[in-house]
């Protein structure tokens, strides 16, 4: 849509100047694990400024976790956007809902309008919107697009738990949880040689065999559980104090087995 400006010089006729609507603008949003206190100024004023609301949903008409974590700087004349990403392991599925997302979101800003993508954690770790993003990359090179980064889970769960998660020549190693005893027992023992710490996501089911296997090697006092980080019922704790059942998908695990030479 063209705006009709009119403007006025000295000695020149009264002249209808056509002003192009600013382009339109992709924001990816992080809003961190959960608190709202948690979301940076500048997320703040991307979602305050923008036109257009868009969050991932898992199914049609279900509540996006990343919409209730930014939901008092929603206002009533946001457009809201939801974006299905259903939660299958099958590729096809995810890469279908992943370009779905990407068309919809072109569309949109090709129209002129701010739009923001709302992610859960930081958007660039492990985020679904990263997908997005490339996706839309590969469609439309030089779409308007930000990316905004936010507190992650480990993050905030490290500060939550009074915990240093990496010191001095410590290295950091954050992925998701292993999916066998052998492959965690490698990843411990190569952590031990490398002075590596380990940040373990998406525990789940999995701690019912990952607890008894750090209570083996004497892990478990030297090891931060948590989970819902951010939330209400969040809980961080000791992974001693944790008993081997089955804990929601958002569970983490921060694994220390030494510290370095020189502290206070």
């Amino acid at each position: 849509m063209l705006r009709r400006l009119i403007a006025w010089l000295p000695g020149v006729p009264l002249l209808t100047i056509i002003d192009p609507k600013p382009p339109g603008k992709l924001t990816l949003v992080a809003v961190g694990p959960g608190d709202p206190s948690l979301l940076t100024l500048a997320a703040v004023h991307a979602i305050e400024t923008s036109e257009v609301i868009a969050y991932p949903v898992a199914r049609p008409e279900a509540q996006s976790m990343a919409a209730r974590i930014a939901s008092q700087w929603i206002r009533d004349d946001h457009t809201c956007l939801p974006l299905l990403f259903p939660m299958v392991d099958g590729a096809e599925p995810r890469r279908a809902a992943w370009h779905a997302a990407a068309d919809t979101l072109q569309n949109v800003v090709a129209e002129g309008k701010r739009v923001v993508l709302l992610c859960e954690g930081d958007a660039s770790l492990f985020a679904t919107c990263s997908y997005v993003l490339m996706a839309l990359q590969d469609k439309w090179p030089h779409c308007p697009c930000d990316v905004i980064p936010g507190i992650s889970s480990v993050s905030a769960a490290a500060a939550a738990g009074l915990w240093p998660l990496a010191l001095q020549q410590d290295q950091l190693l954050l992925r998701p949880c292993p999916e066998s005893p052998a492959e965690l027992k490698r990843e411990l023992d190569e952590a031990q040689d490398r002075g590596r710490v380990l940040a373990l996501l998406k525990l789940g089911h999995r701690w019912e065999w990952v607890q008894p296997l750090l209570e083996e090697r004497n892990l478990l006092a030297k090891a931060l559980f948590a989970e819902k980080v951010g939330w209400p019922d969040q809980q961080i704790q000791s992974a001693d104090t944790v008993a081997a059942s089955q804990r929601p998908y958002f569970s983490l695990l921060l694994i220390r087995q030494a510290w370095p030479d020189v502290l206070p």
